[in-house]
């Protein structure tokens, strides 16, 4: 069997899931992946990453502290995990040497970065997929497949609402400040993804957007549990972040989206949310309506279809198309071809997305499928957020996303932009 020669770039909290992933890819017998290289300019990072692997995997891949190096190793693939604000260069020196390259969402820190990756991606044959998790989960196939079958009849309007966090630190300091992300582009992206892997793509959109709290709060320094720690990884990182530092980025937005099929979406994305929290998504029909769980969460849809008859359960697979099955890797990972719900500690459901991130990336490496989410929708993702800050930042103004991605308004990325030097 072909393996692909590996590494891993940016060794940090994200790397190490990334690892984990690749691990229950390679437990299940399924990886075609070699980990050859850990790369990252902090040397303990990069060793943590490969003391790992070599417990996986009975190979110790080697540390480098520059993508550069890594050349030496024999690398086709590199998988980049740093934080956003490298993404646009890293994948462009990954084109450079001739790599193929997964990258994590989002895939660039701006609009502007996006469209540089495109451009260097537009004269290479190398394979770029974004590591986009949501859409992968069983659970939402399962409701992609019943939107495509048209057991809700034509999609009409969407409702997706989120709420909480209060002013509490989400994960790290970073994701709080609008030259390194920001929450509503970290989060953001996923969401984008979501309603166009569902809805198709989204063609204006006007928003309000806030930053309710100023000043967060890391509940670890402060000695307590962390509020916030996907999979685990993040809690030592926690305790040398600061106990209570300042955000630049909005943490919440009012939204409507309409999408170029004429669905509607109504989303509120509030991270600084007291009192009880929200989770809501609803896909509502010509002839039926689709209550929707939190991604990665294992639990299942609720059909209400005309006459308010109700399906849930099994029985919701008997409404699905008859040639509706998960790919081989996701049935593998997740126990059926045909999933209503599932079962997972967190933890082991985000090391088997990943898994099949990972499964997915190498199928196109191979010339087996195209990439399921390539640069293309990457970027499509990242405009559809900063539409929405552009929007905000302009007082509600109708926005076409096309054209945010076009460059054609990017007021609020300015600053942004300026100092990646774009």
């Amino acid at each position: 069997m072909e393996r692909i020669p590996l590494a891993i770039v940016g060794c940090g909290g994200m790397g190490h899931r990334h690892l984990f992933g690749l691990a229950e890819l390679h437990q299940n017998g399924l990886s075609r992946f070699d980990l050859v290289g850990a790369c990252d300019p902090v040397t303990a990072a990069a060793e943590s990453i490969a003391d790992k692997a070599e417990g996986f995997f009975g190979r110790r891949p080697t540390v480098v502290g520059d993508i550069a190096e890594l050349e030496k190793l024999g690398v086709a693939a590199v998988d980049i995990t740093t934080t956003p604000r490298y993404h646009h260069t890293l994948g462009i020196a990954a084109l450079g040497h001739g790599w193929h390259a997964m990258i994590e969402k989002p895939v660039g820190l701006t609009v502007c970065a996006c469209n540089a990756l495109l451009s260097a991606a537009a004269t290479s044959d190398r394979v770029i997929s974004v590591a986009e998790n949501y859409r992968r989960d069983p659970v939402n196939r399962l409701a992609k497949a019943l939107l495509d079958g048209d057991v809700v009849g034509d999609p009409q309007f969407m409702i997706h609402h989120t709420s909480g966090g209060g002013n509490q630190m989400m994960i790290s300091v970073w994701r709080h400040q609008k030259d390194q992300s920001g929450v509503l582009l970290d989060v953001g992206v996923h969401f984008a993804d979501i309603f166009e892997y569902f809805l198709g793509e989204i063609d204006t959109l006007y928003a309000q957007t806030r930053l309710y709290e100023p000043t967060r709060y890391n509940p670890v320094a402060l000695g307590a549990s962390p509020t916030s720690n996907p999979a685990g990884v993040y809690g030592e990182a926690q305790k040398s972040m600061p106990a209570e530092f300042q955000a630049t980025a909005e943490d919440a937005v009012f939204a409507t989206l309409t999408c170029k099929n004429g669905a509607v979406i109504q989303m509120i994305e509030n991270h600084a949310g007291h009192g009880r929290a929200i989770w809501d998504r609803q896909i509502h029909g010509s002839e039926g309506s689709m209550d929707m769980p939190n991604d990665r969460s294992g639990e299942p849809l609720r059909l209400t279809l005309d006459r308010n008859r109700v399906v849930e359960g099994a029985a919701m697979l008997d409404l699905a198309p008859a040639d509706y099955e998960l790919d081989h890797a996701t049935a593998m990972l997740f126990g059926g071809d045909r999933l209503w719900r599932y079962d997972f500690p967190f933890e082991l459901t985000d090391r088997k997305l990943i898994a099949v991130e990972y499964a997915d990336f190498a199928q196109g490496i191979l010339g087996d499928a195209p990439v399921e989410v390539g640069l293309t929708q990457g970027a499509r993702s990242v405009a559809v957020s900063y539409a929405l800050l552009e929007s905000g930042y302009a007082g509600g103004a109708v926005l076409a996303v096309d054209d945010v991605l076009a460059g054609k308004y990017s007021a609020y990325q300015s600053d942004i932009d300026a100092g990646l030097g774009l």
